[in-house]
C-alpha cells in the first residue's frame, strides 16, 4: 500500500493489491475521520496501524463513499468507529453486499475475517456534516458510478475526496449514465487545492477543471458512438472495435483495467439505448 501526504492533517492511501483504489484519513487533535476502506484485510489492517500505532489517532469516523466492496470492506476493522453514507448504501449493502461478500469468501480466503458493517449515520438529501476536532468533512450524494456514490469535501483544505465520480475513466454500469453527467457538472469551479480520485492518482488543483471536462468530453464520445451502432442496425458486438483512445482517454491507467470498464461503459449504454427506443414504439 502507498501512503501519500496531500495536506498538513490529510493522507491518502492507495492499494496495490486491487486496482490502486484509494482510501483517505483526515487527522484531528480529537481523532481521525477515515474515508473508505480499501478492500483488503492487509491492507486496511496497515491502515489502522499507522493512524492508531504511529500517529496515536484513533479512527472517530469511517465514511462509505459508496457500497462497493472495494471501498467498505475494511470497514468492520475500525471496531468501535461511526461509519457515515448515504441512505441508498444502507440498503444496498444489507442486500447486495451480504450476497457479494458471502461469493468472493467462497473464493477468496483472505477476506474470511471480513464482515458487512451497516451505517450508523445516513443521509438521502442535502449534505450532512461529520464533524471532529477541528474538520468538517462535507458529504454530497453524486450518484452516476453508483446509486448511493457520495463526495467527501474536506472544508478547511478544499480537499475533495469524490470517490468514484472521479476515476481514470467514468463508469457507470451499476449507476446511471445520466446521472454521472448531472454529478461531474456539480463538480466544475469547486475551488479544490486537490481531488483525491477513488482510483489512481491524486488531481492537483491546476488540473481539476481539465480532468472533468475530459470525462464529459468521453461520456459524450462514447453515446454518440453507441447511438451510431444502434441507428445502423449492427449488433452490439460491434461495440468491441471502439477502442478507448478515439473516445480521449488512455489505456494505461489500472494497469489496463480501464479497457474493459471502457467496454463495459459502451455496451451498458447500448442497452439503454436500445430498451428507451423499444419503450417509445
Amino acid at each position: 500500500m502507498q501512503r501519500e501526504r496531500v495536506a498538513d492533517d490529510i493522507y491518502v492511501f492507495t492499494s496495490e493489491l486491487y486496482a490502486q483504489v484509494t482510501a483517505g484519513a483526515v487527522i484531528t487533535p480529537e481523532g481521525a475521520i477515515l474515508i473508505d476502506t480499501l478492500v483488503f484485510p492487509e491492507e486496511a489492517r496497515a491502515i489502522k496501524s499507522f493512524l492508531h500505532d504511529r500517529l496515536n489517532c484513533p479512527v472517530r469516523y469511517v465514511i462509505n463513499t459508496h457500497y462497493h466492496a472495494d471501498h467498505t470492506y475494511g470497514t468492520c476493522f475500525f471496531e468501535g468507529a461511526l461509519v457515515a453514507a448515504h441512505a441508498r448504501c444502507y440498503d444496498l449493502l444489507d442486500t447486495r453486499g451480504r450476497e457479494g461478500l458471502a461469493l468472493a469468501q467462497q473464493n477468496t480466503p483472505e477476506l474470511r475475517d471480513v464482515e458487512i458493517v451497516l451505517p450508523h449515520m445516513v443521509f438521502d438529501s442535502g449534505t450532512m456534516h461529520v464533524h471532529l476536532g477541528n474538520k468538517t468533512v462535507e458529504l454530497t450524494h453524486s450518484p452516476g458510478h453508483s446509486p448511493d456514490s457520495i463526495i467527501c469535501l474536506v472544508r478547511e483544505d478544499r480537499v475533495l475526496f469524490a470517490a468514484d465520480t472521479l476515476m481514470p475513466i467514468p463508469y457507470f454500469v451499476d449507476g446511471s449514465y445520466d446521472d454521472f453527467i448531472t454529478s461531474l457538472n456539480a463538480l466544475k469551479n469547486g475551488g479544490f487545492e486537490n481531488v483525491v480520485q477513488g482510483h489512481g492518482e491524486v488531481v492537483l488543483r491546476g488540473e481539476v477543471e481539465t480532468v472533468i471536462q475530459d470525462d464529459l468530453d468521453y461520456l459524450q464520445k462514447i453515446r454518440g458512438h453507441a447511438q451510431r451502432v444502434l441507428d445502423a442496425g449492427r449488433p452490439a458486438a460491434v461495440l468491441d472495435e471502439i477502442d478507448i483512445e478515439s473516445c480521449g482517454k488512455s489505456r494505461i491507467p489500472l494497469n489496463g483495467l480501464v479497457q474493459e470498464l471502457h467496454h463495459a461503459n459502451l455496451h451498458a449504454l447500448y442497452n439503454e439505448l436500445y430498451a428507451q427506443r423499444q419503450a417509445a414504439k
